[in-house]
């Protein structure tokens, strides 16, 4: 999904023109050849180089235990490089590599939105349960919302890290003395006070499809699962927020900046939105958060995939980062920031295991309520990619065409 400005860096998450550009490509047709278990070693016969493209602002994340990785096992690896693109960018560039014969991109760090694109293009190497015994224990070392979020790979990504993400409400306690948690109170607060409740586009921010997805459980739709058939309260809904909220912006840097400025009262928010930007200093300290009673998380994953076409010994050389990034001891790296909080997708990852940088972060910005709000609601995958691109357009016919 699209995730947090920071340290210079802007990762666009880009699912809805992702998904175009794949339908507009036509149907599948790349017959590069997926390795397949007989005929990849279990190490590399000697040291490869690794290329890693991350599409989704994952390296954040994942970097430091890719980089031990490479300390512990020169045997294998001899050298890393990374590159970073926009999501949209990725089927593009693998079915080049593909088709030119020399496949070059090693491994892809990547969200739903091109996890989606490489399946439809058949673009990735089908990793269980082709090499599922180079990763024991899979489903069973993953905490229980990050399995369900496996399990929308389809065997060909791995899930490295996780958060349950929203949706909640950020807000000023300076301006907001009694802050909503239902729907309807937050209708009442933006009509009230008109342009002060602001959200970005669904499209193009984390925080705002993440609201989109999360108000079918709070209102009690038909089929959370289905935007176009089972969201007919959410429709109505959001066409009556929209009268009142600000207007929409672009990206959710926008939003986060509003609420600084003063020019925002509340805005929609995820865990990771609300602690990494206080902590970057975009947004002041003293901004509050807000859960939605009876909230349902809806929640968020990325992904490890392997292009088809990359040598046997790139393929063992992948496989075996995979299994190492799965450790507890590296899952840890991933609290980071609060980038993407809690961020461990494997069960018994304590933040008392984080590096120091990462826990000095979260004690000072993170939210106490957070771990009761985590263990006492319940979670909910996030839409698959063409059911968000679904929702998404319709979002901007019915709500978004209104401004």
């Amino acid at each position: 999904m699209g995730r947090i400005r920071r340290k210079g860096v802007a990762v666009v998450g880009g699912i809805a023109a992702l998904a175009l550009t794949v339908a507009a490509c036509g149907a599948p047709t790349n017959d590069s050849k997926s390795a397949s278990s007989d005929e990849v070693p279990q190490k590399p016969k000697s040291a490869v180089t690794l290329n890693i493209l991350d599409i989704a602002g994952n390296l954040q994340l994942t970097k430091g235990m890719i980089e031990n990785f490479k300390k512990a096992n020169p045997d294998m690896v001899d050298k890393v490089t990374y590159t970073t693109a926009p999501a949209p960018s990725m089927a593009g560039k693998l079915q080049a590599e593909q088709q030119g014969g020399s496949s070059t991109t090693s491994l892809v760090l990547s969200g739903t939105d091109g996890l989606s694109a490489g399946i439809q293009k058949k673009l990735l190497t089908k990793i269980t349960p082709e090499f599922s015994d180079r990763l024991p224990g899979l489903m069973g070392n993953y905490i229980p919302a990050a399995a369900d979020m496996q399990k929308l790979a389809d065997g060909y990504g791995v899930a490295v890290v996780y958060y349950p993400s929203g949706p909640l409400l950020e807000y000023n306690p300076a301006k907001v003395s009694d802050p909503p948690t239902t729907p309807d109170e937050l209708l009442a607060y933006a009509k009230a006070h008109p342009g002060k409740v602001q959200y970005a586009e669904p499209a193009n921010s984390g925080p705002g499809r993440t609201f989109l997805m999360g108000l079918p459980y709070l209102l009690g739709d038909q089929d959370p699962k289905d935007p176009d058939q089972g969201w007919d309260k959410t429709w109505a809904y959001l066409k009556e927020l929209g009268k009142y909220t600000g207007d929409y912006a672009a990206g959710t840097s926008d939003t986060m900046k509003n609420l600084a400025s003063g020019s925002a009262d509340i805005i929609l928010t995820t865990t990771g939105w609300d602690i990494n930007p206080r902590a970057l200093g975009t947004v002041p300290e003293q901004m509050k958060v807000s859960a939605f009673d009876g909230m349902t998380w809806v929640s968020d994953a990325q992904y490890v995939l392997i292009p088809k076409g990359v040598s046997n010994d790139v393929v063992a050389a992948d496989l075996e980062l995979i299994k190492w990034m799965l450790k507890p001891d590296q899952q840890a790296i991933a609290y980071d920031d609060g980038y993407f909080y809690p961020g461990p997708a494997v069960k018994d990852v304590t933040l008392d295991m984080a590096p120091a940088k990462s826990q000095a972060t979260i004690k000072k910005y993170g939210r106490p309520e957070y771990e009761s709000l985590i263990a006492d609601n319940p979670v909910e995958t996030s839409l698959p990619a063409p059911q968000q691109v679904e929702a998404f357009d319709k979002w901007d016919r019915l709500v978004g065409s209104q401004k």
